[in-house]
């Protein structure tokens, strides 16, 4: 499927991370528990929705490389950001998409484990991980999981 660009708003690492030795790990849940310290939804008064986009980007090879990790908010095209928020802009893009189910945030590591292995090909643009009302059950939730394809 080809999806339109995406426009958002909130917040990224500072630097870039790995998921070699679990770093990711580690440096997206700090992330996300920042995200939910500082009310970063709530402070994207313009948002189009209440879900949250799980950006991975600016890859430097496959998914063993570094690669950059953004959380943010849908808005419209010329919505500037807030102070201490950040813009992030998804090109239009193929991907082939993903439900994880399960609980929250095993079932998110579990089906990216078995999109490496699936053997798909990827193009290491801009994937993401779409949380919206299905997701808020964290014993029992959905998400979806766009990967970009060639």
């Amino acid at each position: 499927m080809t999806l339109p660009e995406i426009h958002l708003i909130g917040i990224s690492l500072e630097q870039k991370t790995t998921n070699q030795n679990n770093q990711s790990t580690r440096d997206i849940g700090e992330l996300w528990q920042k995200f939910v310290d500082e009310n970063v939804l709530y402070r994207v008064t313009d948002r189009l929705s209440n879900d949250i986009y799980a950006v991975y980007y600016d890859f430097e090879g496959d998914h063993a490389r570094r690669f950059s990790y953004f959380v943010g908010a849908k808005v419209e095209p010329a919505t500037l950001p807030p102070k201490g928020l950040q813009s992030l802009k998804i090109p239009v893009q193929k991907y082939q998409k993903f439900l994880a189910k399960g609980k929250m945030p095993m079932c998110i590591g579990e089906t990216w484990r078995e999109i490496w292995k699936s053997g798909i090909k990827r193009a290491f643009g801009f994937d993401f991980e779409v949380l919206d009302e299905r997701s808020h059950n964290w014993q029992n939730a959905e998400l979806d999981i766009f990967v970009s394809v060639p």
